[in-house]
């Protein structure tokens, strides 16, 4: 589920809060860090819950239609479509994906359920939700079409949701993105017949990441001196309180990665950190340090100090 430029914003945003020195003890941020990830998990199982309170809450809506006292012939024999909805049942009665609710201590709706009553009313205004209404029954292809698109256009936009996330975690609003393209996959892909653990991905999609999240956050504060030297060498006409503290630490990560992660292209590395520039520093940050990891690579070409591994590593 988790990609390694989200790993790299996760190893950034720890780097940026971090106070101590290279011989200092960074368990506590190695910790902070794997927690921030972890965390992710359940903001990925918060989101999928919902789609189960929303289908819950579609029958709640269906019995009090039912019992109303003017009750009309409509009302006594509604349509049943969305309650009845084959995706929204599968996750319901998924046995495994229920544990890891447990485990996971997600309740949220239990307490907050007024923002499923705001996705609820929300999907019945839209226009996707009367057309798939207008006939009674569908195959399971249909349903998943809809629920795909009822995700994608009115519950992962919906402003007053995305508040209330923010206001749950300070890192969501940086993991609901690639959050939400996760179960996007898992939804389209999905199949009747499919296991219990389909929804449950790993985390990391495998130990080698795992492994790199935790080796560029250590390598980069061990070497802090080192890159920090290499730094300033690029940067002697820039007065030091001028370059933005987010732009010292993305460079820090990028010639750390350059200089100690062989298995990672050149290509890659520059790329990764002037596209995380441009979405979490200035303007004019990425153009910035592009220039200085250019002069870089060029250096350690001519002198062959980049170690790469690997066909094309030195791209």
């Amino acid at each position: 589920m988790l990609n390694r430029r989200h790993i790299r914003i996760k190893v950034m945003q720890t780097l940026y809060a971090y106070t101590g020195g290279e011989g200092g003890n960074f368990s506590a941020d190695q910790k902070f860090l794997l927690g921030s990830i972890e965390n992710m998990y359940n903001l990925y199982l918060l989101q999928l819950s919902l789609l189960i309170k929303l289908q819950e809450r579609a029958e709640d809506y269906l019995r009090k239609t039912q019992n109303k006292q003017l009750a009309t012939s409509d009302d006594k024999n509604p349509n049943k479509k969305f309650s009845n909805n084959q995706v929204l049942l599968a996750l319901k009665r998924n046995i495994k994906l229920n544990d890891a609710f447990e485990d996971y201590k997600v309740k949220n709706w239990e307490l907050d359920g007024e923002y499923v009553d705001v996705i609820f009313k929300a999907t019945l205004a839209s226009k996707l939700y009367q057309d798939y209404m207008q006939t009674r029954t569908s195959t399971f292809a249909e349903d998943k079409a809809f629920i795909v698109t009822l995700f994608k256009e009115v519950i992962a936009p919906n402003d007053k949701l995305y508040d209330y996330l923010e206001d749950q975690s300070l890192t969501w609003t940086d993991d609901l993105p690639v959050v939400n393209t996760a179960i996007l996959k898992r939804l389209r892909k999905v199949k009747a017949e499919a296991p219990d653990t389909f929804f449950l991905p790993e985390l990391f999609k495998d130990e080698d990441d795992r492994d790199y999240a935790t080796a560029l956050l250590k390598k980069t504060i061990l070497k802090q001196t080192e890159l920090n030297a290499i730094i300033a060498s690029k940067t002697k006409n820039w007065d030091t309180d001028r370059i933005a503290s987010i732009d010292t630490v993305l460079l820090q990560m990028a010639i750390c990665e350059l200089l100690y992660f062989p298995s990672i292209p050149v290509k890659v590395t520059i790329n990764e950190y002037l596209e995380i520039a441009k979405a979490y520093s200035t303007p004019k940050s990425s153009v910035f340090i592009n220039g200085i990891l250019d002069k870089l690579v060029k250096e350690y070409q001519a002198s062959n100090s980049l170690n790469k591994v690997g066909r094309g590593l030195m791209q």
